[in-house]
């Protein structure tokens, strides 16, 4: 079924089948070429050629992108963000490339490009972005891609997470700064964070009507991760809200502010209190971090946070050989 054929410098490749159009290709490498034939003849196999091939010729990334975007972006909860990457990546050059002639290898020199200028981190969310959007065009919109060009790509080492903490006196001068802040609320919302390790979108989208007094808890709706969860509040945590004099039991916002506002009243913040490379998300692993001293287990720690996977608050219990070689002396009576 598939012919490859040498012409000058390149690869062509041609996959024919009775009664279904010709799908043809052409590679560089060789070996490019072998494993796309082989991908082809598996997909005629499969479910044969129903959509006409012909539709690669016509269609660009751009199409691809920009249908995406207007129709399957909008009903993604990280719609505002996937709009900016989604609309900055149509101004490179790879978004003019015809699907025809798309394949890993532009995806690969884009990648190596936006290494010069971001974190790994944020290539891997980008790539997951377009990756999405390639598999829904082949699978619900019939464009007959034979590969996800993204999902065939190498994906960047993303860094170490970060585990920032605060330092010596760092919280002392942290508060002496809100103190200069105009807006009042930023405060208590920054000490609300330490006290529940919530992240700063799951406090700016709290309601009264998410607290509950009687069992000293607050419910949160929607998470990162798209699961609601419910957390304990300790006493300061109470206090904190219970002192805000608005209390209410409705749709009000606990702090109504808005994520921008807070941004720039951290960053500002930052700056007066004379600390370096402290972000507001730092707070949340503070926070952990100080419910396992505390004493609290994997598990009671994770019903806070809301880590679904275990593994992943290993990186905050900081443990030392000799502080677990004390808890065991003290825990077993041989204390000395």
């Amino acid at each position: 079924m598939a012919t490859i054929r040498k012409r000058g410098d390149k690869w062509h490749v041609q996959v024919r089948r009775k009664s279904f159009s010709n799908l043809t290709r052409t590679f560089t490498r060789k070996a490019d070429a072998i494993e796309w034939a082989r991908e082809a003849e598996r997909t005629v196999e499969r479910r044969g050629l129903s959509t006409d091939p012909r539709i690669l010729e016509r269609l660009t990334v751009s199409d691809v992108l920009t249908r995406y975007r207007n129709n399957v972006v909008p009903l993604r909860r990280g719609r505002k963000n996937e709009t900016i990457v989604i609309n900055a990546f149509l101004r490179n050059e790879v978004a003019k490339t015809r699907l025809s002639e798309l394949g890993a290898t532009q995806f690969a020199a884009y990648r190596d490009e936006r290494l010069r200028a971001v974190k790994p981190a944020t290539v891997n969310r980008e790539f997951s972005l377009l990756q999405h959007a390639f598999e829904v065009a082949r699978k619900e919109w019939g464009i007959p891609l034979s590969l996800n060009p993204v999902g065939a790509v190498r994906k960047p080492k993303a860094d170490k997470p970060r585990e920032r903490r605060l330092g010596a006196g760092e919280w002392e001068r942290v508060m002496q700064a809100c103190g200069k802040c105009r807006n009042k609320l930023i405060e208590p919302f920054i000490s609300f964070a330490v006290e529940t390790a919530m992240r700063r979108s799951e406090i700016l989208n709290a309601k009264w009507r998410d607290v509950n007094w009687a069992s000293h808890t607050l419910q949160i709706p929607l998470t990162k991760n798209g699961h609601s969860r419910t957390i304990p509040l300790c006493f300061r945590a109470l206090s904190i809200i219970a002192g805000l004099g608005n209390v209410h039991s409705g749709d009000e916002h606990i702090f109504p502010l808005s994520s921008e506002s807070v941004k720039l009243a951290w960053q500002r913040l930052v700056v007066r209190a004379g600390i370096e490379g402290l972000h507001f998300h730092d707070l949340r692993h503070e926070a952990v971090s100080r419910f396992f001293e505390l004493g609290l287990t994997v598990p009671e720690v994770a019903l806070i946070s809301g880590h679904r996977d275990p593994r992943m608050l290993f990186r905050y219990t900081h443990l030392k050989a000799e502080d677990v070689a004390q808890r065991i002396s003290h825990l077993t009576g041989l204390r000395g």
